[in-house]
């Protein structure tokens, strides 16, 4: 391990691996269950002052005005699932996001959207 550019701790095989313990204050799991799949949605436009959320609460909630999977919202923070599963549950808590479980198979299936897929494999 070594120091890195503004004193971060760096492992040289994983990358910066304080920051993601101090943005969650060194919690590792959420009070809640959080399905990677499941939709997040905003219910306010900022994070409440002086809650002392970070600047990676802020873009999850910008972010998730439209809803936003966890593992999208992940993939996009550049963090692992577990950091940003800890960070949607603060907001949860703050009454920031909603949590919606994402919908099922038979939910997302319509006639409609069958026949489009197979008139644009036809289309091939």
């Amino acid at each position: 391990m070594r120091a890195g550019p503004g004193g971060t701790w760096y492992d040289d095989a994983a990358g910066p691996i304080v920051r993601p313990y101090a943005m969650t204050r060194g919690r590792t799991r959420p009070v809640q269950d959080l399905d990677v799949v499941a939709l997040i949605l905003s219910v306010q436009d900022a994070v409440p002052v002086g809650t002392g959320f970070e600047p990676e609460h802020t873009y999850i909630l910008e972010s998730a005005r439209r809803p936003i999977s966890i593992a999208e919202l992940a993939a996009h923070l550049d963090l692992p699932l577990g950091v940003v599963r800890v960070l949607i549950d603060d907001l949860v808590g703050a009454g920031c996001v909603v949590v919606r479980p994402a919908p099922t198979t038979a939910e997302l299936q319509s006639r409609r959207l069958l026949e489009a897929v197979i008139d644009g494999l036809r289309a091939i």
